[in-house]
């Protein structure tokens, strides 16, 4: 049986985020969603959305002259058919990434998959949804990422960081709300502490207007 997802949007930009920024990649942004970040900027994701087969969601990214390929939402792992979708494009030979939230259980995620998972900051409000089983499941070819608010969620993520001697298990992003923080302020925080994480921007929205969709 070909599983049908309910698909936000399909399109091709410039990866702004993570170990592949400034790459072409194809995106397929999935609906729904299981959390309410506070600083969220794809609300339109929770409901939002047209049903495509597994078949349909291929074909279209064929179209695409790149061979890198995100999946993400919303949450993309609150629909069954992400799974199979994801091995399906592993198996075409697409190099695939994954964007959750950490919220739900990565472990049935194709290994082939990189996994670049959230940790919710307590600025989110959602710091009570973090499924901490997932940290142990992280391998190098993951990448985990905090999105810090504030002094609070980087003090928070900071302790998280050197108790779970994380940066030995994948690499380690953090990223600051846009409109919330200083850059300057987030990076010399780092900076100041030697913290081994990678302090990142959303290269997109320097491209294109920050609150743009389909880029």
């Amino acid at each position: 049986m070909n599983e049908t997802l309910t698909v936000n949007e399909l399109f091709f930009s410039i990866q702004g985020e993570g170990d592949r920024a400034g790459w072409p990649c194809i995106f397929i942004r999935l609906s729904f969603c299981n959390l309410r970040c506070a600083w969220c900027d794809s609300e339109y994701t929770f409901y939002e959305g047209r049903e495509m087969s597994i078949d349909e969601v291929m074909d279209a990214v064929s179209g695409y002259p790149c061979k890198l390929v995100e999946v993400t939402g919303g949450e993309p792992l609150a629909q069954a058919g992400a799974f199979p979708l994801m091995t399906r494009l592993c198996d075409a030979g697409y190099e695939v990434m994954l964007e959750t939230s950490g919220s739900l259980d990565i472990g049935q995620v194709d290994p082939r998959v990189r996994r670049i998972m959230d940790l919710k900051c307590p600025g989110s409000g959602m710091v009570s949804r973090n499924r901490m089983a997932n940290l142990s499941l992280l391998t190098k070819t993951d990448e985990l990422k905090f999105v810090i608010t504030d002094r609070l969620d980087y003090e928070w993520a900071k302790e998280i960081v050197l108790r779970e001697k994380l940066p030995e298990r994948c690499p380690v992003l953090f990223s600051p709300v846009w409109g919330k923080i200083e850059f300057q302020e987030l990076a010399e925080w780092i900076l100041d502490d030697g913290l081994p994480v990678r302090f990142q921007l959303q290269l997109h929205k320097f491209i294109w207007d920050p609150n743009a969709r389909g880029v």
